[in-house]
């Protein structure tokens, strides 16, 4: 395990150091791309220090095993010609291109760890796969795979991407070998966008509504919702680091985030399910296909789901079982995921499943055949994250903190030598951490980290501390040349925050996460250090995707969308405001919508809080869906006659006036 003090490190094989190094390099030069600066710096080679760390990894791992590379291969049928590798969506704009991360052919540079750049080369295969009779899968048409199951009549269709483009690109590949046929089912294992957002590319609602059925886990439509519109503009800023969708293609930039590719960046949809699986040993059968489900919420997502076919002897594990080790809490955001429920998840399905099957597949990655083979890899799957929460509370319970625990932990040999524990997508660094905040919280314990001063204000006094930000650069500089990025990345980030307006800090911070980025053996990581230093050099670069649709949108529940309006209430603004509207929705109970003391409450009904309304409001539930969702304004509904006011007209535009707007486009390395 990588020491604290040494230089370039970066997550290695179950998250191991996998890039560390001494050896001496010149100091970074160029400027940051700062509004009226110098032309943006372009990407730096990678430092002697962290190339001959990228050598190492080469030394250490058995890179002549193919067997990733013939399963990722096994059962190709074909995939898009040359004049088709993009796919565009209904306005032809450019949402995915297959054969973008076709330089992975080639042999690893130094900017790229060998192990990332072998998991890349395997994930950047696309095309449609059989991967037993009857089941197809196409993968490399997004950052998911779609799966597709043979019936009777027509196809069931497993996880349907993220983007409407990629989907309908997906199924015209699979019926362009597999013939015309209709797609009878749909099923979404669990409530992650790359898992549902592309449906509406291979059914419509008028399809479902005449009965194609949708089958989902208990619970996924609040949570597909809730995730992606309550914290969905943080959640999506932050995605665009982790998943490096505005880097160029390139071995100085994006290779691939290790679960998949990247992102797709085309319209997300929603189709609400129509049939929840509720329990464990739920079988189903469609078009002639049986399925048996097992449920797992709270493992990779809080709905998520386990199909076996037993006709067929094979297994989805959805994505509770892929060729990596995942996150307990995903880079980008979401609720921690406990590797204790996970665990017991992946031995439950060795006990219901594993006697059965001859081949286990995902929603991500390539298949696993044979029956000992599969029981080796949902058994050593399994083990990783029970060795991950045991070996944290331990070590949590011995007092150690986050950090000192993610410093200290050393995964088995056993589990370090199979390439699908790698930390690729997941890390054991920041699953560490997971498990202790799931447990414990933010607080290590430590009274003098209880109050602690905001970045910007504790950068100003860091960097006067240290004599300035010249005499920071100055070392800075020094420890740049001697290979220590990661306290680089530390030390200057003060600087950074104390003074924005500093080129030279921003460039030299730019150039020290850079490093640590070709470094990295975890894809989400290097995508987060490489965009970080984009935009430090280039400026803000945006957000290229959102995750709050409008079909995402209309599936909200009405608590829900009040929910949604209570968390944009400008608080020190409202403080004053005493606001109650009252709406009354034909054939259910009034809704009571009261802003007091800057919190929106709402009830339904008669409560002892329900305040004498300013305003009553008559209105069928689809038009107060869109006044709350800002497609319909009050006057205009009710000079329409589809809206009856009473009392002060104004009260719920006042109201509206209380609230603020999100900003995808927020600062993250910069204040």
């Amino acid at each position: 395990m990588a020491e604290a003090t040494e230089p370039a490190t970066s997550t290695g094989s179950a998250g191991h150091s996998a890039s560390a190094g001494t050896s001496g390099s010149t100091g970074p030069t160029g400027s940051a791309g700062a509004p009226g600066s110098a032309a943006p710096a372009r990407p730096k080679p990678a430092e002697p220090s962290v190339a001959s760390g990228n050598a190492a990894v080469r030394e250490r791992f058995p890179f002549d095993d193919s067997q990733d590379f013939d399963d990722a291969k096994r059962g190709f049928i074909g995939t898009v010609d040359e004049t088709g590798t993009e796919v565009r969506d209904g306005d032809g704009r450019s949402v995915w291109n297959v054969e973008a991360y076709g330089f992975l052919d080639g042999e690893c540079p130094d900017t790229a760890n060998p192990s990332l750049w072998r998991q890349s080369r395997l994930v950047a295969q696309h095309g449609l796969y059989e991967v037993t009779e009857g089941i197809y899968q196409v993968r490399g048409f997004d950052l998911s795979n779609m799966t597709l199951v043979e019936g009777d009549r027509g196809v069931l269709v497993i996880d349907p991407l993220i983007s409407t483009a990629t989907a309908a690109a997906a199924l015209a590949l699979y019926r362009h070998h597999r013939g015309e046929r209709p797609v009878t089912g749909v099923v979404y294992t669990h409530s992650h966008v790359d898992h549902f957002g592309g449906v509406r590319g291979v059914v419509s609602q008028e399809d479902v509504d005449s009965g194609v059925p949708v089958f989902a886990p208990e619970g996924f439509l609040d949570h597909a919702v809730s995730e992606n519109v309550y914290a969905g503009t943080a959640m999506n800023r932050r995605a665009a680091y982790m998943y490096g969708a505005v880097l160029p293609k390139n071995e100085r930039g994006g290779i691939g985030a290790g679960l998949g590719q990247t992102t797709s960046t085309g319209t997300v949809g929603l189709i609400p399910p129509t049939v929840d699986v509720t329990a464990t040993g739920q079988s189903e059968t469609v078009d002639g296909i049986r399925m048996v489900f097992q449920l797992t919420p709270g493992t990779e997502a809080p709905a998520e789901l386990n199909i076996h076919f037993p006709g067929r002897a094979a297994l989805c594990m959805a994505e509770n079982a892929t060729h990596n080790l995942h996150n307990l809490l995903t880079l980008r955001g979401a609720q921690v995921r406990n590797p204790h429920v996970w665990a017991h998840y992946l031995t439950e399905a060795i006990a219901l499943f594993a006697g059965s099957v001859d081949v286990a597949f995902a929603s991500h990655h390539w298949p696993v055949w044979g029956g000992e083979r599969v029981l080796t890899f949902l058994s050593e799957q399994r083990d990783v994250y029970a060795y991950l929460h045991d070996q944290t509370l331990r070590m949590l319970n011995q007092g150690l903190t986050p950090l000192e625990i993610a410093e200290t932990i050393e995964m088995p040999p056993a589990l370090e030598r199979a390439w699908h524990t790698h930390g690729y997508y997941g890390s054991v660094s920041h699953n560490v951490k997971a498990v202790y905040q799931h447990y414990l919280g933010w607080f290590d314990g430590n009274p003098a980290h209880l109050w602690e001063h905001p970045p910007t204000e504790a950068a100003k006094r860091y960097v006067d501390f240290m004599g300035g930000a010249e005499n920071v650069l100055r070392r800075a500089r020094e420890s740049f040349a001697a290979g220590d990025f990661r306290w680089v990345a530390q030390v200057v980030n003060h600087v950074v925050f104390a003074a924005p307006e500093n080129a030279e800090a921003r460039a030299l911070q730019a150039d020290a996460i850079e490093q640590l980025g070709y470094g990295s053996e975890n894809g989400t990581w290097r995508n987060f250090y490489l965009t970080g230093a984009l935009e430090l050099r280039e400026g803000p670069v945006g957000t290229p995707t959102s995750t709050v649709a409008p079909d995402m949108l209309a599936a909200l529940t009405l608590d829900q969308l009040f929910d949604s309006l209570a968390i944009r209430v400008d608080g020190p603004r409202s403080w004053h405001a005493d606001i109650t509207v009252r709406f009354h929705v034909r054939g259910a109970d009034p809704v009571n919508l009261r802003l007091r003391n800057g919190v929106m409450v709402h009830t339904t009904g008669a409560t002892p809080e329900a305040a004498e309304p300013d305003a009553e409001v008559t209105l069928a539930e689809a038009d107060l869906r869109a006044l709350l969702l800002g497609t319909a304004d009050l006057d205009g509904l009710a000079s329409q006659g589809r809206a009856d006011v009473t009392g002060d007209a104004r009260a719920f535009t006042d109201l509206l006036g209380h609230l603020g707007n999100p900003d995808p486009d927020f600062a993250v390395v910069t204040p």
